[in-house]
């Protein structure tokens, strides 16, 4: 088996090589390697794939905001080029899994307050999700599944990698605790924060037993909170005073992309499938700072 992972100049493709199992073989594509947008470049990439192989599929355009502003290359990239690599997959015979995200649901948008509390199964997409970003990715979901009906998608939420390079929220948190008395945060968008070497070694445990196969399944450390919260975490984990953290609305803070209210994701299929539940999300920051 040789697992390929595109994208894996992101925090998770960087995560998936520091996790990877013993023994198993890896080949990572930035997005300089394959733009997987690029038909004729996955085509010729393809036609190299055999049944044994598995593709990870880490590459999107994440960058919410400037999605509202170019959203035909957020189509390119997160609608057209998981359709791509889907055709090649089935023609293989090889196995896809694709990342996609919690902002693929059509809840209202913040600061609208939220018309759930329970957390989203992975069936209950129907609507239009209020970003051109989710709804880009929503559409290369159902593209995907169309050109492959084998291959896997994986939903996640609010990733992040926490080092002092990085640049995710966490790590943003951790630099301006060291530069700024008080921090004003938003307080009504909730979701379920996700430490990418947890998620990555879940992948990893879906690779090596099969599990997943045809399967939309959620992927997230356990629990809930909002941005603020998860700000006040940082700075408790660092031994500083969380009240410097302050709640504000998303009104507050327009930004030129909606957020949800409420993307919390149920991890119930995800332990259907038999696979070890993601740790809680306040376990995980704390392991996060200290590298």
């Amino acid at each position: 088996m040789t697992v390929f992972v595109t994208g894996s100049g992101g925090q998770l493709g960087r995560a998936l090589a520091s996790t990877r199992p013993d023994g198993l073989g890896i080949i990572g594509l930035t997005s300089a390697d394959l733009d997987i947008s690029d038909a004729a470049a996955v085509a010729a990439w393809g036609s190299r794939l055999t049944g044994n192989d598995v593709v990870l599929n880490c590459a999107a355009y994440t960058r919410v905001d400037d999605a509202q502003r170019e959203p035909e290359r957020a189509a390119a990239v997160n609608a057209t080029g998981p359709a791509l690599l889907a055709a090649q997959t089935a023609s293989a015979g090889a196995r896809l899994i694709h990342l996609s995200t919690d902002y693929v649901f059509d809840g209202p948008a913040a600061p609208e307050p939220p018309t759930r509390t329970t957390p989203y199964e992975p069936d209950e997409t129907g609507g239009e999700p209020p970003s051109v970003y989710g709804r880009t990715k929503l559409d290369g979901e159902r593209r995907l599944r169309e050109a492959d009906p084998s291959a896997t998608v994986v939903r996640t939420s609010w990733l992040y990698t926490g080092g002092t390079d990085d640049v995710d929220f966490v790590s943003t948190m951790r630099r301006l605790a060291g530069e700024r008395d008080r921090l004003t945060v938003v307080d009504d968008q909730h979701g379920s924060p996700t430490y990418a070497p947890d998620l990555a070694r879940g992948l990893w445990e879906m690779v090596v037993t099969d599990a997943g196969r045809a399967a939309t399944v959620h992927a997230a450390n356990g629990g809930e909170t909002t941005w603020c919260g998860l700000a006040k975490a940082v700075f408790e984990e660092l031994g500083l005073d969380a009240t410097r953290v302050e709640p504000c609305s998303t009104a507050d803070f327009p930004r030129p992309a909606p957020r949800p209210a409420y993307s919390v994701l149920s991890t119930r299929s995800w332990r259907d499938l038999r696979l070890t539940p993601l740790r809680q999300w306040r376990d995980a920051v704390g392991e996060a700072l200290v590298r």
